[in-house]
């Protein structure tokens, strides 16, 4: 048998060494060839030695190609955020073309002004801002910070917020370990958050809230969900309605006095959150039976009580908080688990909601845990909708991750 020989192609000859020598300074460069804004570690190549903390630097691509800007912090956790990806170079006026357009989305193409007091003004990387997010509320802007660089330039963008807002006030939060570690001084906003507001009254939809800076959790109202807010009331008329982690009260009053429901039951474990929905009531004059208790606990009883409701409302907290299938086994199962003892309390035709805020769960993955759920409760879901957050909470095509919120409409057969 003849024997052949193998022939060793040449190798391809190594790519040029990159001149590094004429890139304008600060920059840096990437290890791999991503259009994510946030650039981790494993990501990120060299950086010139004149790159300093809260720097804009100008971004490069493997190849040595101009990819954009970003903001630099060698200490944090993401130690790049590329606010813009382009050819073209890029300064610090992007800052105030990106804000611009951001406030004009929500008040002249939107025109969120005319139903709503409380909107997202600024979404982080939705509007090409990584690290920032802004709601409005009446005249007070509630800004949180998660970048050095972003906390750097803040001051000096308020005004021009202001200005395009028509607010007057504004608090800034920055989270006390993510300060430490982006190394953001907790004095910087001391004097523009004592100027502010603790608390304001806001209306959405017609109905009036109170938003507690101070005591609320995050921003003390979640604009994310006024359009299912609205959306509920369709179901709710003459309806016995179950509001699950209800918070400080949107669902249930919106249940109530823009749908007509009869009765609105209304739960949550936050002993804040619920004297402040009573609050919310009070200056509807609406009547809810609101209830300080474990979502878990609660649904436990009344299925042991054999109580139904026509509509079930389940709103909880964020319950995943890794990419790890060992770190999120949990939280998939406290969303399966709930979803169970919520379904076990919607009639016959019955219509049930719900949500997951944890934007590290996929649509898929969250609707297959409530099928399940509903699966296990001998019970089928006639799906009807699947909704999210409201168009002021854009989502940008290279961070589809930042689409968090998921709700799903049913009825329970």
């Amino acid at each position: 048998m003849a024997l052949t020989r193998r022939v060793e192609k040449p190798s391809a000859d190594p790519p040029p060494p990159i001149d590094r020598s004429s890139w304008p300074r600060p920059w840096a460069q990437l290890k791999y060839f991503t259009f994510q804004p946030a650039i981790f570690p494993r990501l990120l190549g060299q950086v010139s030695p004149d790159a300093r903390p809260g720097d804009l630097v100008n971004v490069f691509d493997k190849q040595g190609r101009p990819a954009g800007a970003g903001l630099y912090n060698p200490r944090a956790k993401i130690p790049l955020r590329v606010v813009c990806h382009s050819p073209e170079p890029v300064n610090e006026a992007y800052f105030e073309g990106a804000l611009r357009r951001a406030v004009e989305l929500r008040r002249t193409v939107f025109r969120l002004d005319e139903t709503t007091e409380a909107y997202r003004l600024i979404n982080s990387d939705g509007d090409g801002l990584s690290g920032l997010t802004v709601d409005r509320y009446g005249d007070t802007l509630l800004c949180e910070v998660y970048s050095l660089g972003i906390a750097q330039r803040l001051p000096g963008w308020l005004p021009l917020l202001h200005e395009l807002a028509g607010t007057r006030h504004a608090r800034v939060h920055v989270d006390h370990d993510l300060g430490s570690l982006e190394g953001i001084k907790p004095s910087l906003f001391k004097e523009t958050n004592a100027a502010a507001p603790a608390a304001v009254r806001i209306r959405e939809h017609g109905l009036r809230y109170e938003v507690d800076f101070a005591g609320g959790h995050k921003t003390g109202f979640f604009c994310d969900q006024r359009d299912n807010r609205r959306a509920l009331a369709r179901f709710t008329s003459g309806a016995r309605v179950l509001d699950l982690c209800c918070y400080t009260g949107g669902f249930s009053l919106s249940a109530k006095l823009t749908g007509g429901a009869d009765e609105v039951t209304s739960v949550d474990l936050d002993e804040v959150a619920i004297a402040q929905a009573r609050r919310n009531a009070n200056l509807n004059q609406a009547r809810l039976k609101l209830v300080h208790a474990d979502a878990f606990a609660y649904a436990r009883q009344m299925q042991a009580n054999g109580e139904k409701w026509d509509v079930v409302m389940l709103d909880p907290p964020k319950f995943i908080f890794t990419r790890e299938d060992h770190g999120n086994w949990e939280g998939r199962q406290k969303y399966e688990d709930l979803n169970l003892l919520a379904l076990s309390l919607v009639r016959p035709g019955g219509i049930f909601v719900t949500c997951s805020c944890s934007g590290l769960l996929s649509l898929e993955d969250f609707e297959a845990h409530v099928i399940k759920a509903s699966h296990r409760r001998d019970r089928r879901l006639q799906f009807l909708d699947r909704t999210g957050a409201g168009p002021d909470h854009p989502v940008y095509s290279n961070c589809l991750e930042s689409r968090y919120l998921k709700v799903l409409w049913a009825r329970a057969v």
